[in-house]
């Protein structure tokens, strides 16, 4: 089973504040076991949505909107994509993770579909 898993922006992410040296250690260890439980399978951190573009559709319009986005909280700092067995195993290794941010912070994780989900 393939999940995404993202990590929430907050104040300070949307701001363009790096993680510190000490997280970037932390993270890139907790990414390195994902490696070698052969979960990983890409992640990356995204820069703030003041750097963004949405596309907006309706019909044959097409409308683009610049950021930064509102409702920081609904915003995406980063992600992984994993293979994992099930959503129970996606939780365990999430609940492993360094807390991604300064402060509170939060990681969301969606189930990919597959192509038996179309049969």
């Amino acid at each position: 089973m393939r999940v995404m898993v993202l990590v929430k922006a907050t104040e300070d992410s949307e701001k363009g504040i790096l993680p510190s040296a000490e997280l970037l250690e932390e993270m890139g260890n907790f990414n390195q076991e994902l490696i070698n439980a052969g979960i990983l399978r890409a992640g990356d951190g995204l820069k703030p949505s003041s750097l963004g573009k949405r596309i907006a559709f309706d019909g044959p319009a097409r409308t683009v909107i610049s950021g930064p986005f509102s409702a920081t909280r609904e915003l995406v700092a980063g992600y992984w994509l994993w293979e994992v067995k099930n959503l129970e195993e996606a939780v365990t290794w999430a609940k492993r993770c360094p807390n991604p941010m300064p402060g509170p912070s939060e990681l969301e994780i969606r189930p990919l579909y597959e192509e038996s989900d179309f049969l």
